[in-house]
């Protein structure tokens, strides 16, 4: 009982924010004066399972731990920012199916998160990106060698499935998708009654009510990225279990070049981008062409391209992007490992047969035999780049649009005068600077949110008459923080679809008979980042090695009932290198020995 009281009294005070700057938190010392080291525990209150399994863990191996328990996910990265934190409960989803994803952002010098600064650890991400098969496999395994065992960077934790649940009762299960990295799928979802589908609202739901940006390139993480993926088309698609495709996509077909470094893709010309006008969405006309693709691509790369871009190490290893008018090239040029013609490959299934190649959007006519192609280069080998072409951040945008919007200087961007496309402002109910000015290339596309929900609505010149065009009309997603008060909305038919359903909550779904749990595998990880500036932690190996072995994997696989697998590094989902975390005491006082021994 009086473990629980002091718990409490820590994550009531924790809560309240007493934790605020730098110089309010002395992390890394001997707070106590017993010859414990101190650690401070950061994550959010959603996060609390988890951070008490943690504290726990370190207490058994002789640490003192400080919990600094933050109420959402702003407030938890502005104490990371300020690096009010020895270790952060952090976790990570490789939502593009590929392992450089797990890796380069997350722990390359800078990374758009990374907070890791090591050359070595650098060169082997690099690497391990041009390589595949064994090779591949052989290079991430020295990559967690390097992260893990012999730097300690983070301490994974687990890896989780996905569990979703669906409100069976008036939504056809069969047609919601739970793919393992791709976000949440809405054209296939469709009503059990289909007369519904035109009349009806489909209710989603997300935790995160302040959206990042509109602009798929300046925002990665769980506010915007199924938002974004809706409503903008990209050059390719990831399957249900990862595979890279063009269904679903601009393109009809793609194709790699011998040499792994030239990507061809055929465009189709039955999507049109969608503007809102009193408050519908309507057809501009204005077809997605390769001229917007260029200029997609081209700002995605481009760090200096946008105020505060997020994502282009996502597109770094883009060389070039360019429109192809010349036939004989694609006539002369074999893909990789095939005796084929890139040509071979991209006119499978095309609606009529290639006439010409043309490069102005206005002569586009696939009926007519007029298509358009695009190729993307990439200075060395790197195959991986199909996968990041299918994350949102390869959202193709209207060139016309975005560059109507942003014509303010990137260097001298003033947020409190200066609105970027797509800001959240433009799109939200009561505000100064309302004026929706999205063009949606995807199926569907915001109209306006408030503090409660974002309402979406489908693009009416998207794949008509296709399989691909949305179902449903009308969308709404619901803005729940609380898991289990999300859970019971979903009970109650308030939400028809939790894309994340607690693993201590499956029971319920599985006795409700209104209710479907669908269940796949997924790239999510949870790991302890540690903190690599300003604190003992920092400057100390040891000292996070000895945190690193006093994590035991089988405590948390215990806790949610066998429903979470063992971790060694964000890419374990991805690449099995053989390597294992197990813990060890023994490990412990050695490198805490070490640590004070070098002081």
């Amino acid at each position: 009982m009086k473990k629980l009281l002091l718990f409490l009294v820590i994550t009531v005070l924790a809560l309240a924010g007493c934790v605020q700057t730098k110089t309010d938190v002395e992390g890394g010392k001997d707070s106590k004066g017993d010859g414990k080291s101190s650690i401070e525990l950061l994550g959010m209150a959603s996060g609390e399972e988890d951070m008490n399994i943690v504290r726990d863990q370190l207490v058994k191996n002789g640490f003192d731990v400080k919990l600094n328990i933050q109420p959402d996910y702003g407030s938890f990265s502005a104490q990371k920012e300020a690096g009010n934190y020895d270790i952060a409960l952090s976790s990570w989803t490789t939502v593009t199916g590929n392992p450089d994803y797990a890796v380069r952002g997350l722990f390359k010098t800078g990374g758009d998160y990374s907070v890791v600064a090591d050359s070595n650890l650098d060169a082997l991400i690099d690497e391990a990106s041009t390589l595949t098969g064994d090779e591949a496999i052989a290079k991430y395994k020295d990559l967690e060698e390097r992260l893990v065992f012999d730097q300690a960077y983070i301490a994974p934790l687990y890896i989780s499935n996905k569990y979703q649940g669906i409100y069976s009762e008036l939504v056809n299960p069969k047609s919601v998708l739970l793919p393992k990295s791709r976000a949440q799928v809405w054209e296939n979802i469709e009503f059990n009654v289909t007369s519904l589908n035109s009349t009806e609202t489909l209710i989603l739901h997300q935790t995160l009510d302040s959206l990042t940006s509109l602009d798929p390139i300046k925002g990665n993480d769980g506010s915007i990225n199924t938002l974004n993926t809706n409503m903008y088309v990209r050059l390719v698609n990831l399957t249900d279990t990862d595979e890279v495709v063009s269904d679903g996509s601009l393109s009809y077909n793609h194709a790699i070049a011998d040499g792994n470094q030239e990507y061809y893709f055929i465009l189709r010309d039955d999507i049109h981008f969608a503007a809102v006008k009193d408050g519908a969405a309507v057809d501009t006309g204005e077809l997605v062409s390769a001229e917007d693709v260029v200029f997609s691509l081209n700002r995605a790369k481009d760090s200096k391209s946008v105020p505060d871009h997020r994502t282009y190490s996502i597109h770094e290893n883009i060389e070039t992007v360019e429109t192809v008018t010349d036939l004989t090239e694609l006539q002369n040029k074999k893909v990789a490992g095939s005796d084929k013609s890139i040509l071979d490959v991209l006119t499978q299934n095309l609606p009529t047969t290639i006439a010409q190649l043309v490069k102005d959007k206005d002569a586009v006519s696939n009926a007519s035999g007029a298509y358009q192609v695009v190729k993307i280069t990439t200075p060395t080998p790197f195959p991986q780049v199909l996968n990041y072409l299918a994350h949102q951040s390869g959202g193709i945008v209207s060139e016309k649009q975005v560059t109507s919007i942003n014509t303010f200087d990137v260097a001298n961007y003033n947020p409190d005068k200066d609105i970027a496309y797509g800001d959240q402002a433009t799109i939200t109910e009561g505000s100064a600077t309302y004026n929706n000015q999205l063009y949606a290339s995807g199926p569907y596309i915001l109209v306006q949110k408030n503090d409660y929900e974002a309402q979406f609505v489908k693009n009416p010149a998207y794949r008509v008459g296709s399989e691909y065009e949305p179902k449903i009309a009308k969308i709404n997603v619901r803005f729940i923080a609380d898991n289990d008060s999300a859970l019971s909305a979903l009970r109650n038919g308030e939400i028809h679809v939790l894309q994340a359903v607690p693993e201590t909550k499956l029971d319920i779904v599985k006795s409700d008979a209104k209710l479907t749990l669908n269940t796949a595998d997924s790239n999510a990880v949870t790991y302890l980042q540690m903190n690599t500036s300003g604190r003992a932690f920092s400057k100390s190996a040891d000292l996070r090695k000895a945190i690193l072995y006093s994590i035991n994997q089988d405590e948390f696989i215990s806790y949610y009932q066998g429903n979470k697998k063992p971790a060694v590094s964000t890419v374990s989902p991805l690449v099995n290198t053989g390597l294992k975390l197990e813990a060890d005491s023994e490990k412990v006082k050695e490198f805490l020995q070490a640590a004070n021994d070098a002081k």
